[in-house]
């Protein structure tokens, strides 16, 4: 899909974006224009309408849930897949190009003109109820894939894209994922703990609910212990869960009464719909994986790698989700924007694409014969090392072997701590710096979103918070800056 001719370019590799300028190199992205295709999501109520105006046939209404369960499947099986990397030499380039960007904020007012459409649409009157529903579970899949959208939006430091990624959770009511996803889901993915990673022997359908009210849960303990640090009440405005939600109560209450509460129904539904789409995405992303504690006796999980995360490289649903299947990459390296997310070989990988998966997850006896041998498989025969659903535990070690009180964690790694700037070494430093994404904690400056004013110590940072952009390494691994800290 690529050409790897490359000139000599000056650059990073991956995702430390202060770097300098970049020469531009003669390598080009063969999917380039191929992200534009991901616009056709958002334009499925007008293509409904369109197919429905020029045929007579009211199924064509339908047109979301058949692109998202039929025809994406069928393409990513015909088209193949494409394991190609960007050179490393020109991440830092292909980053930098705005183009890719525009992409993703495309899509917001498309769905948002898609969602009035709908709306009035519903209020017509001229729908049957089967058409209707159509109408209803269409508009649910934009708000599925939006979510995706904003998932992308979300990793970015720019405060322009975060709040472009609320608005797009807005439609489906899923606020609070902007803050579950990335100070919750990304610290500990692939573990025990983590609400929206599934476990070997769950069905997606015991998953559901644990994961939609253990994200809802973690979400608000998470800002409540941000606005405890702060010394004031969560109950704000700028608590980012209430501030999240607030755009979707504007949102519906807006169009309740512009359009009137009979369409309160099939807006439910499309909230439900979409932000179910999202889960069952969760389900299959980390299905049956698990980090292994550290060797160094810490009693801390091992660095987030891509052997954490179900990966693929189908074409056809990458290209509408923004590579959001080379999962493996964006977890190991969470800012990285989607044109540079990579493959890498020691990532598991799904029999096909996340389209023609979320069918298999919805018949969990396909899915575990499917699924169960590859987890199987992907540790070596030895089940006791995957994350294993707590009630299946004692079938699963008859089935597979292993010992009752064997614990996954035994298997523990090399993944030994990166030296500790928290300890007496590193702890008088001026500043300390992620080793993943290069944030900077300076204690002249402090982090007071994150609740330390400006002069608060390194010693009096928690040992268990994580990085607030990444979310991949926590303050024991922080390492310290000394010397002229601006700039560094």
């Amino acid at each position: 899909m690529s050409t790897t001719t490359v000139d000599d370019v000056h650059g990073h590799d991956d995702h430390h974006h202060d770097a300098g300028p970049v020469n531009e190199p003669t390598w080009r992205d063969g999917k380039r224009y191929a992200w534009l295709l991901g616009l056709i999501v958002p334009l499925g109520p007008f293509l409904g309408w369109g197919l429905v105006e020029a045929t007579g046939l009211g199924v064509f209404w339908w047109i979301g849930p058949a692109l998202v369960f039929g025809l994406m499947p069928v393409l990513d099986l015909v088209i193949g897949t494409d394991a190609e990397n960007p050179p490393d030499r020109v991440l830092a380039w292909l980053e930098r190009d705005r183009y890719y960007r525009w992409c993703t904020y495309a899509f917001l007012p498309l769905q948002y003109a898609g969602l009035i459409f709908a709306a009035w649409m519903l209020a017509d009157g001229d729908l049957s109820l089967l058409e209707q529903l159509g109408l209803t579970f269409t508009v649910g899949c934009v708000s599925g894939i939006a979510i995706n959208t904003a998932h992308e939006l979300g990793h970015k430091r720019a405060s322009s894209e975060r709040w472009l990624s609320k608005i797009a959770l807005a439609q489906s009511f899923y606020g609070h994922f902007f803050i579950e996803h990335n100070r919750g889901h990304h610290v500990r993915v692939a573990t025990p703990e983590d609400p929206a990673s599934s476990r070997l022997g769950e069905s997606f359908y015991a998953f559901w609910p644990r994961t939609v009210k253990g994200s809802l849960a973690s979400a608000w303990e998470l800002e409540r212990e941000r606005f405890q640090r702060l010394g004031t009440s969560p109950w704000t405005i700028k608590n980012d869960l209430l501030n999240a939600w607030l755009m979707s109560v504007v949102l519906y209450g807006a169009l309740l009464a512009v359009f009137g509460i009979g369409i309160a129904p099939f807006l439910l539904i499309q909230v439900v719909f979409g932000f179910s789409l999202l889960e069952v995405v969760n389900y299959l992303e980390h299905y049956g994986l698990r980090r292994q504690k550290r060797d160094d006796g810490s009693g801390r999980y091992e660095r987030t790698r891509p052997s954490h995360s179900w990966n693929s490289n189908n074409v056809a649903s990458n290209v509408f989700l923004y590579h959001l299947q080379r999962h493996s990459d964006h977890h190991a390296h969470p800012l990285r924007r989607y044109q540079a997310l990579r493959h890498f070989d020691e990532a598991p990988e799904l029999p096909t694409g996340y389209a023609g998966m979320i069918v298999l997850a919805l018949v969990p006896p396909l899915w575990r014969r499917v699924m169960d041998p590859r987890v199987l498989a992907h540790y070596g025969g030895d089940v006791t090392r995957a994350n294993l659903h707590p009630r299946k535990r004692e079938r699963l070690l008859r089935r597979y072997g292993g010992a009752a009180t064997t614990d996954a964690a035994s298997g523990a790694t090399g993944g030994a701590a990166t030296a500790s700037a928290g300890g007496e070494a590193g702890g008088a430093a001026p500043a300390h710096r992620c080793p993943e994404c290069g944030y900077l904690y300076e204690v002249a400056a402090g982090d007071p979103r994150e609740g330390f004013p400006p002069g608060t110590p390194w010693s009096a940072i928690p040992d268990d918070w994580a990085c607030p952009d990444c979310g991949v390494e926590d303050k024991r691994s922080f390492l310290p800056v000394t010397g002229a800290v601006a700039g560094a």
